[in-house]
């Protein structure tokens, strides 16, 4: 292949693709309880944020290891990740998509869901306005 091939160039990888990436991977390591919150316009962090469960810290631990042996197989380069040694709550940091992967009972202690499913933009954030929705 020669440089002008454009078959040869490595087109950078979407945030559709890598969302989709992410829940098949997901779903295929039988996670339960997959929630996508889109984060477009509430942060600067991630344009997405997937949280799943995992019913034992092994399964936790086993589903982050695949995912970001995924991930970067398939060119998104190499995810940051927290908290694996422990699998209670791993964190996965893809760039566009920030994964968190629980033990239920720690994804119920922490809901992060209700913490991000609010609809409150970044200028909306005074008490007045919080404390009255």
């Amino acid at each position: 292949m020669s440089k002008n091939d454009p078959s040869s160039s490595i087109e950078p990888q979407s945030t559709t693709n890598l969302l989709e990436v992410i829940l098949s991977s997901l779903e295929d390591d039988k996670a339960e309880e997959i929630t996508t919150i889109d984060l477009k316009g509430k942060t600067s962090i991630a344009d997405s944020m997937i949280i799943a469960s995992g019913r034992s810290t092994r399964q936790v631990a086993a589903i982050a290891d695949h995912l970001v042996t995924k991930l970067k197989h398939l060119g998104f380069g190499t995810p940051k990740t927290e908290g694996l040694e422990k699998a209670d709550w791993v964190l996965i940091d893809a760039g566009d998509a920030i994964v968190h992967i629980f033990r239920p009972e720690v994804r119920s202690f922490y809901n992060l869901e209700k913490m991000w499913a609010m609809d409150i933009l970044p200028n909306d954030f005074t008490p007045d306005k919080v404390l009255n929705r």
